[in-house]
């Protein structure tokens, strides 16, 4: 297993909060109560067995389903639940996405330039003014330094390895400047190199901010997390350090049959 999380120390307080949340698909009940409480700082992960409503839940804090029950606060004051994406991002809370989306002609560094100029009104508006891009080049080459891509910023993304594509992905999560970030499954589909890059790559990233990650990799998890939360059947069936939720009966029970988890 992996060494143990590290970084900053986590705040005390909870920066995101869900309690008693609920979805529903035509009466079946992908996420039935859950309470979840992050701290401020940390690296919490999101587990559990296919079907356990990870996914869901992922999308419930991020906006992108809406509750059928519940309240997600962020910071103790602001309700997330019912608000769009865009919204919860622009206050403060960015996700990356299991499958990514590029396009493949334009290089790295007009994917993050794009991103910065976003918030502005002017993302959209690239083609009429290259020189209104060009005050956020600086910001941009930083972020791609930053997640290991300083020597690939004028290639095609298409053109970039399947790793290379996510890191770039987690800057463009970056360039939004984020008090939360949101990984959905940040090592999905990758070789050992590349996960080994991207646990060093949150590791670097995640000083003064709090990670939320869904991920299937319980090496990841124990490399990374300060605290995990284990699902089933759409309820929360254990929560705590990764140290003391692995060698819990009703973990190994949920996960039988998958090796990483029964390790």
């Amino acid at each position: 297993m992996g060494g143990g999380p590290t970084g900053g120390r986590p705040g005390s307080g909870p920066v995101l909060r869900a309690r008693g949340l609920v979805r529903e698909f035509r009466g079946f009940r992908a996420v039935d109560g859950v309470d979840l409480d992050v701290a401020e700082g940390s690296v919490h992960a999101l587990v559990g067995p296919n079907g356990a409503g990870k996914t869901t839940l992922f999308n419930l804090l991020t906006g992108f389903l809406k509750p059928t029950a519940g309240s997600v606060l962020l910071e103790g004051r602001r309700e997330l639940a019912g608000r769009s994406p865009e919204a919860i991002s622009r206050l403060g809370v960015a996700r990356s996405f299991q499958i990514t989306s590029l396009f493949a002609e334009l290089t790295p560094h007009q994917h993050v330039e794009l991103a910065l100029a976003g918030p502005t009104g002017l993302g959209w508006r690239f083609w009429r003014s290259d020189r209104a891009l060009a005050r956020f080049a600086g910001r941009a080459a930083e972020l791609l330094a930053q997640v290991g891509l300083a020597g690939h910023g004028d290639v095609p993304a298409g053109s970039l390895s399947y790793g290379r594509k996510r890191a770039l992905e987690l800057a463009l999560a970056l360039a939004l400047d984020p008090k939360v970030l949101l990984l959905d499954e940040p090592t999905a589909g990758m070789g050992v190199e590349d996960v080994d890059r991207t646990i060093e790559l949150v590791r670097g990233i995640r000083a003064g901010r709090t990670v939320v990650m869904v991920e299937h990799n319980m090496n990841v998890v124990a490399s990374l997390a300060d605290r995990v939360t284990v699902l089933q059947h759409g309820k929360v069936l254990i929560e705590g350090p990764y140290a003391e939720i692995r060698h819990d009966p009703r973990v190994i029970t949920a996960y039988l049959g998958d090796s990483d988890a029964a390790r």
